[in-house]
């Protein structure tokens, strides 16, 4: 240890000596945020040199993490946020300092409390994160697709950086970054940043992003990956096992990207790559900026799943280039986001199958909305929510998501589409780099597009959707077209027709789902056996398709589905498939059954599925 300290000592000094300051990009804002006990508001913290080792043996990363540090209001010390780091020593410019920990508080994690001088420029910080470490999951090759090697990947939204770097830990603090990390010889590591694009013998890889992101776009993958191509700019990072399937599957990407940058500006972050994680990952996709971490559950071999994609895409518009304050504004980020995923899956399809996509977000968000209600909780139905004392995790629901998007669709609806996107354009461009409170929004709304024009503030009605419960009275309804067609052969089944006669040949997985979601619950024995023979339900590749007809066959009792399903529930680790199917034996009388399933399938979990199944299975 006192070599690897001397030398990043060393290197710290050099770093303070030698380099040339950046240009600015964006400039810094900072609002109170009741998830960061940072100081960020009294010092700029503005570049972090990150030199770490992954221990997969122990399960751990080890090394120095140096902020650079512009003390300009003379404070005393600097503050960061910590989740269960031990930290060795700390330099600051090369002189070794004392150095104090803060009570542990609960959502918030630890206080570290670094003594500062006026004049001091960096900070050197000589730990190592905790093998429980929220936002890390380390999986055995057992747990990987190849079965070779083991894998390491990071979750850091939305405050659980913390837990793996010593960082000032809110959306609204702003930083760039370079890396040094070293792996084991036989696998990559990648990283929100510049990446290589194949192993080298060294095991030691280097990475920079030269734009600052907040400490929630942190991320580090390391396993046994390789790489293919899509395009100039973009490409895919998978399991060896299944590359080829992987880049088949986004092989419109680079199409996609250039159709962004039509509607809505220049991509302003060089390449957009894919990496695709193991089962594992417990969301459909994180927005890393360079490098998207995705679920395979996601890879269907229709392509017929790819909007996802398509919304992590337009998060480098809304979420990474324009970020949320704090995560009470969190629907800022999502809000947009969902819209312009929407925007531009219909620009790559058409408007009824977009039409499809918004249908079944308004459904998501009335069930959001009516399970509010019957816990007394319609506060959270809100745009602006308060999670002060709270996970911020509570507010990630189809409230920031669904409720946000329509608010903007009927902005849309109201003013006309061309001069809604003229809006948007402005403000991804003004607002670049640079984060925003919903107060900050709502004037630029107002001054930008309203314009005093108190007919259309009237009909927009920004206070009853910002500050307001539910679901707004003037909230707009897509087409129907292609689902209405979708009611009429669901009705002819319930009445007698077989479903080897209904007209089906040309539905996507929206039209399915649609079909299912408004089926009785619990369908009748005879009625999901005639549906299983038909289509291989119990069996489908399809995980959106395969994870509903699960929910259906635990209400129905339907035994056929649930070995199948219990290899499902072993192998999938996204939250958005495995809380309504565990919710569903929980509520129906098979406590048992979960209990077993989960006590299997929980060591593939990362540990914030963990923590939520934890609740529901265990309490």
């Amino acid at each position: 240890m006192l070599n690897k300290l001397s030398l990043c000592a060393i290197a710290s000094v050099l770093l303070w000596s030698c380099s040339e300051p950046k240009e600015e990009v964006g400039v810094h804002t900072f609002v109170k945020d009741d998830h960061t006990q940072s100081n960020a508001d009294s010092i700029d913290i503005t570049h972090l040199n990150l030199d770490v080792k992954v221990n997969f043996d122990d399960r751990y990363i080890q090394g120095c993490a140096t902020w650079d540090i512009d003390n300009k209001y003379n404070v005393s010390h600097l503050k960061l946020d910590g989740y269960k780091l031990t930290v060795d020593s700390i330099l600051v410019d090369g002189n070794k300092v004392d150095f104090a920990w803060g009570a542990t508080v609960e959502h918030l994690g630890e206080q570290l409390q670094i003594p500062i001088e006026e004049n001091s420029k960096l900070v050197a910080i000589y730990y190592k994160s905790d093998p429980s470490a929220q936002a890390m999951q380390w999986m055995t090759p057992q747990q990987t697709l190849s079965k070779k090697h083991p894998f390491l990947y990071t979750q850091s939204e939305a405050i659980y950086a913390r837990s793996w770097i010593p960082v000032p830990d809110g959306p609204g603090i702003r930083f760039t970054y370079n890396a040094r990390v070293e792996v084991p010889k036989d696998l990559i590591a990648l990283m929100s940043a510049t990446n290589p694009q194949q192993k080298n013998d060294s095991g030691i890889y280097h990475f920079e992003m030269d734009v600052p992101i907040p400490a929630y776009l942190m991320a580090l993958g390391v396993g046994d990956l390789e790489f293919k191509a899509i395009d100039d700019r973009t490409g895919v990072y998978a399991d060896p096992m299944f590359l080829e399937k992987a880049h088949n599957e986004f092989a419109e990407v680079g199409d996609m990207v250039k159709i962004a940058e039509e509607m809505y500006g220049p991509y302003r972050w060089g390449r957009y790559d894919i990496l695709v994680l193991p089962s594992g990952f417990p969301l459909g996709g994180m927005e890393n900026p360079k490098l998207t971490f995705a679920t395979p559950t996601i890879i269907s071999g229709d392509r017929s799943l790819v909007n996802l994609i398509a919304h992590e895409l337009a998060h480098n518009w809304s979420g990474n280039l324009v970020t949320n304050a704090t995560w009470n504004d969190f629907w800022l980020n999502e809000g947009f986001t969902v819209y312009f995923e929407r925007r531009l899956t219909e620009q790559m399809t058409d408007k009824s199958y977009a039409d499809m996509l918004w249908e079944l977000g308004y459904q998501d968000l009335e069930h959001t909305v009516q399970e509010m209600q019957e816990e007394d909780n319609m506060k959270d139905s809100h745009l602006k929510i308060e999670l002060k004392g709270r996970e911020p995790d509570e507010g990630l629901t189809d409230i920031a998501y669904e409720k946000g998007a329509l608010f903007l669709k009927l902005i849309e609806n109201t003013v006309g589409r061309e001069k809604m996107d003229a809006f948007l354009t402005q403000y991804f461009n003004e607002h670049a780099f640079k984060t925003i409170t919903t107060e900050e929004f709502i004037a630029y709304l107002r001054e930008n597009l309203i314009e005093g024009d108190k007919e259309l503030e009237e009909k927009i009605n920004i206070d009853a959707w910002v500050y307001g419960p539910g679901i707004p009275d003037n909230a707009p309804r897509a087409d129907m077209e292609r689902f209405e067609r979708v009611n009429a052969e669901r009705e002819k089944f319930l009445n007698g027709t077989a479903p080897k006669d209904l007209t089906t040949a040309d539905w996507t997985t929206h039209e399915w789902l649609h079909f299912l979601r408004k089926l009785p619950k619990p369908l009748a024995y005879d009625k999901m056996k005639a549906l299983d023979d038909a289509y291989d339900f119990s069996i489908s590749n399809n995980s959106e398709i395969a994870d509903l007809w699960y929910i259906m066959a635990v209400a129905a009792d339907y035994k056929p589905a649930y070995r199948v399903m219990e290899n499902f529930l072993v192998n999938v680790g996204r939250r958005k498939f495995l809380t309504p199917l565990y919710s569903e034996m929980m509520e129906t009388g098979k406590e048992e059954m979960a209990k077993l399933i989960y006590e299997r399938a929980r060591p593939n979990y990362h540990p914030l599925a963990q923590r939520t199944l934890d609740e529901l299975i265990l309490k």
